[in-house]
């Protein structure tokens, strides 16, 4: 469902809505958030999908040269999670999407291109907690052990080392996210986490049930105010 603003204030109030959580004394929310600065473009599509829709196995040989030719970047980054954060960052197209804890970073990235200001931009809002209880078991119970709705790299590399033992898990695919280690100091400026879906087949809209603000909502910037609010946000 979209939720169209109309100034910095409604920005405001629609993010922090509910935010309150009196048991921490503290602003949080099971939302997390990514900025496209295109409204029209269909942010639950990996790279992957959009450039290699059409033979999707191409993930396989991706992975595989990254890690051969991207040697020297790769350094002291041996496991499977890191290489395919790294490559992520590089551009390679992955199955894997970014999304932030901020919703003021992903307002960022919905202003910050001024060759889009002809356009609206949006903020996808995603309850990553309420998504956490359709994981599989072992998962589910990963996660319950240590408190957390998202996984470390070190974490999956006990529990999925890998894309094939991810779908091996179970038959209906679901979606995980993870926090990467701070490799890269823009990892750790955004905030930022990734979703991943077991079959590559599959994107995270397609998980997601339809017309349920619980699950999922989007924020409409409309082109007339996003100057406003990237301007507000160079005051941050």
């Amino acid at each position: 469902k979209d939720v169209i603003i109309r100034n910095w204030d409604e920005l405001q109030h629609i993010i922090f809505k509910g935010a309150w959580d009196p048991a921490l004394m503290r602003y949080r929310t099971n939302f997390i958030y990514r900025g496209l600065n295109n409204a029209a473009y269909d942010g639950m599509v990996p790279k992957l999908n959009r450039i290699c829709g059409y033979k999707l196995e191409l993930e396989d040989s991706l992975i595989r040269n990254f890690k051969k030719y991207a040697y020297a970047e790769l350094g002291n980054y041996h496991s499977f999670w890191q290489t395919v954060t790294l490559a992520q960052h590089y551009g390679l197209p992955t199955r894997l999407l970014d999304w932030t804890y901020s919703p003021l970073v992903a307002a960022h990235f919905a202003t910050a291109d001024i060759n889009q200001y002809d356009r609206d931009g949006a903020i996808i809002c995603v309850n990553f907690v309420h998504l956490k209880d359709d994981l599989p078991q072992s998962l589910h119970e990963a996660l319950s052990e240590v408190n957390s709705n998202s996984f470390t790299i070190e974490m999956l590399e006990n529990y999925v080392p890998n894309f094939d033992k991810l779908k091996a898990i179970s038959d209906k695919p679901f979606v995980l996210f993870f926090e990467p280690a701070s490799m890269l100091d823009r990892i750790s400026n955004q905030y930022a986490l990734f979703s991943v879906v077991s079959d590559r087949s599959k994107t995270l809209g397609e998980l997601l049930p339809k017309d349920d603000d619980e699950y999922c909502y989007r924020i409409v910037i409309p082109k007339e105010c996003k100057l406003e609010i990237r301007d507000k946000l160079d005051y941050i």
